[in-house]
């Protein structure tokens, strides 16, 4: 079963980008040769391995492994714009509806492979047959547009991810350059340190791009397995480091504000999304498993470590940081070679995990666009594609340098999408025609609705924080902290 996202997320399926070209992939490439671009379906599962089926336990590990990116690393700033109390609540209550939604997403594929007949199901393949059991003519004959408005999210949601990749590496990278003089081994000496100035965070993330071009021409998908490896075990190792750290001397929190202001809380809604967004993740899993029958339990408890795990990182980082919590949590880290080691070791999983990210949106457009020209001009083609999107990432991050803003625009511009609003909606088109309970429709309607208002308040709010800057491009996460 092909995949249509992953994350993110967290926000978004780091590592379940990598490593599976399923029969269905090659299936459908069979069958939609002459389809445009948006209604094709990505290999999307990249990390699954290609076996007859996985055990309960490896699709758990896959699960958590795919929720878990930088959106994690963005939490702490995130419980500051909610609130110590709202905070908290709202995690536990967005980490909730998130995994209502991957069920409701599970249960219609499965509806629609039984009265298909068909072994795999897709997400733009699940909206498409949703829409054309609709009891509504003009959805069932327009049902071919629910796959590419799933590609088209797809599309922008990876893409953003690449785009928070590229600003992430740029702040931690020169954090650990301009701090290189004043750093000791001892993490406990408590100092001031200044950070000696260097060149301009955009010029960072222009330094990365050579090796994300690089990254981005590997084309084998058994290569790239190589650097997701790499980068999960570096994101495992820093994850337990930032973990030691932040338990370590958290200060008295009555100063904090339970409740923040509502404009703050568009970007924590943001945020949140973009973290628990790798609802794309759980139809791949599904079908791989070798019981799938257990696979709801597994998605039930898979999503409660995670959000177990985010809640703990989350208000632990914002109690023991306070007001000064950085867009990540990495440049809060104390100034000492163990530390700095973290954020190395967090630029080159992300460096890594860039590839994987970008593997979907490109097997969503380029296998369209070589297909318009001669077979000799393919490859050219193909690697000029590449390099214009990758470009593109490149300077999308250089316009909107900062982390905490280009983490809430991409989870409320499209993850929100993705995740809250169309699988109710989808609920909603598979059953309402053979009869649904009036307080089923209005849970869907409700989680629709939700996910549409942070749509477009984190939209908007993220949008206005960066006009109302004095100059926006100027911003830098990079400052000067307290060992």
């Amino acid at each position: 079963m092909p995949m249509t996202k992953s994350a993110g997320g967290p926000q978004g399926a780091v590592d379940l980008k990598l490593d599976l070209k399923s029969s269905s992939e090659s299936a459908k490439k069979l069958q939609n040769k002459d389809s445009g671009f948006l209604d094709g379906s990505p290999s999307e599962s990249p990390d699954l391995e290609t076996t007859k089926g996985i055990t309960a336990f490896q699709t758990l590990v896959h699960l958590v492994k795919g929720n878990i990116g930088t959106g994690v690393l963005g939490l702490p700033l995130a419980m500051k714009n909610a609130g110590i109390l709202m905070g908290p609540l709202s995690l536990l209550a967005m980490g909730f509806i998130s995994c209502h939604c991957m069920h409701i997403l599970v249960r219609c594929a499965q509806r629609f492979c039984h009265r298909l007949n068909k072994p795999f199901m897709d997400y733009g393949d699940t909206v498409m047959h949703g829409l054309e059991a609709s009891p509504s003519t003009w959805l069932r004959n327009h049902a071919h547009w629910g796959r590419r408005v799933v590609s088209f999210f797809l599309i922008v949601t990876q893409m953003g991810f690449c785009c928070v990749y590229i600003v992430f590496l740029a702040d931690n990278l020169k954090q650990v350059v301009e701090a290189v003089n004043s750093t000791t081994n001892n993490c406990h000496y408590n100092r001031t340190v200044i950070l000696t100035p260097t060149m301009d965070s955009r010029l960072y993330m222009l330094a990365f791009l050579p090796f994300l071009v690089l990254l981005v021409f590997v084309r084998n998908l058994r290569a790239l397995s190589i650097f997701s490896l790499l980068a999960n075990i570096t994101m495992l190792v820093s994850l337990i480091i930032i973990t030691q750290s932040i338990i370590q001397g958290i200060p008295d929190p009555s100063h904090l504000p339970l409740v923040a202001n509502w404009k703050t809380y568009s970007l924590f809604f943001g945020t949140a999304v973009f973290s628990f967004e790798s609802i794309g993740v759980v139809l791949p899993l599904e079908n791989k498993m070798k019981d799938a029958r257990r696979f709801p339990v597994i998605l039930s408890l898979g999503m409660s470590i995670v959000t177990a795990l985010y809640l703990s990182v989350g208000t632990l980082g914002y109690l023991r940081f306070g007001n000064d919590i950085k867009a990540s949590i990495t440049l809060n880290l104390p100034n000492c070679w163990l530390y700095q080691s973290v954020k190395i070791l967090y630029v080159i999983g992300i460096l890594c995990t860039y590839a994987l990210q970008f593997y979907v949106p490109a097997e969503i457009i380029i296998p369209f666009a070589t297909s318009q020209v001669l077979k000799r001009w393919a490859l050219p083609l193909d690697l000029f594609i590449r390099l214009a999107m990758v470009s593109l990432t490149c300077i999308l991050a250089i316009l909107i340098p900062r982390l905490d803003l280009v983490l809430s625009l991409v989870g409320s511009l499209s993850s929100s999408a993705l995740a809250l609003i169309i699988p109710p909606l989808l609920d909603i088109t598979t059953y309402y025609s053979e009869g649904m309970s009036p307080i089923t429709i209005i849970k869907d309607a409700l989680i629709s609705i939700l996910g549409f208002v942070g749509f477009v308040m984190g939209t908007y709010q993220a949008l206005e924080e960066l006009i109302q800057s004095e100059d926006p491009l100027t911003f830098s996460n990079s400052t000067i902290f307290i060992q």
